[in-house]
């Protein structure tokens, strides 16, 4: 699912060029579920916004479910991550003219998807459910709390089944007993649709739970 070679990050500032990270390899097959940790400033959201084509690599190749991404027009970046990945941010970006439900449904207003809306709306009844967000539906994110809007984002990043899942911190602002039901979400989904999931965490109880882990430092990956 995710082939990644050779890829370096270098960004460009007063003071001269700033090297993120440095030939960095990863492979990620479909289904698999893997941990990046290591610590603030090491790369490790500058490496999720490689894998979602939100940014490019300064060189190497990266290739997520057999598109080469490096070379992608923005309109074909923005369509394949519509298409096939799921992203759970930090910052959680909701429309706050928008309803939790209204939000969860956005991600299915591009990109051309042939489906009933009785179908998408199930499905996103479904997922309040699994978040415990069912009784907060109509609710506005501002009527939310941090957790519950990290809840009703990560229920957004699943409704169009994503391939694969990038979580930046998905469980960094909910306690313990919410933290274990979102892992447990999304590993179940990570079985379930064969998505490959890739999560940054701070959390080592969370890593633990991923198949392989990572730790990125100096701008370099160690499994």
């Amino acid at each position: 699912m995710i082939a990644v070679s050779h890829v370096s990050k270098i960004y460009d500032s007063p003071a001269g060029p700033i090297t993120v990270l440095r030939e960095l390899d990863l492979r990620v097959a479909a289904g698999e579920s893997v941990a990046i940790v290591g610590p603030s400033g090491s790369g490790k959201t500058t490496l999720l916004n490689l894998l979602g084509a939100l940014d490019q690599p300064t060189s190497g190749t990266l290739t997520v479910d057999g598109v080469g991404l490096g070379s992608l027009a923005p309109p074909a970046a923005a369509h394949f991550r519509n298409r096939s990945i799921g992203f759970i941010f930090q910052l959680h970006y909701l429309l706050p003219q928008c309803t939790v439900l209204e939000n969860i449904l956005v991600p299915r207003l591009a990109g051309g998807w042939d489906e009933p809306v009785a179908t998408t709306r199930a499905r996103a009844e479904t997922l309040l459910e699994q978040v415990g967000l069912r009784d907060r539906r109509t609710h506005l994110p501002w009527q939310l709390s941090g957790g519950e809007q990290l809840r009703a984002a990560i229920a957004r990043a699943l409704i169009n089944e994503p391939k694969l899942i990038l979580a930046d911190e998905p469980t960094g602002s909910l306690d313990p007993s919410t933290g274990e039901r979102i892992a447990d979400l999304l590993l179940s989904t990570n079985a379930g649709t064969r998505a490959a999931l890739v999560v940054v965490t701070h959390n080592p109880a969370l890593a633990q739970r991923m198949q392989k882990t990572y730790r990125l430092a100096a701008g370099r990956l160690v499994s």
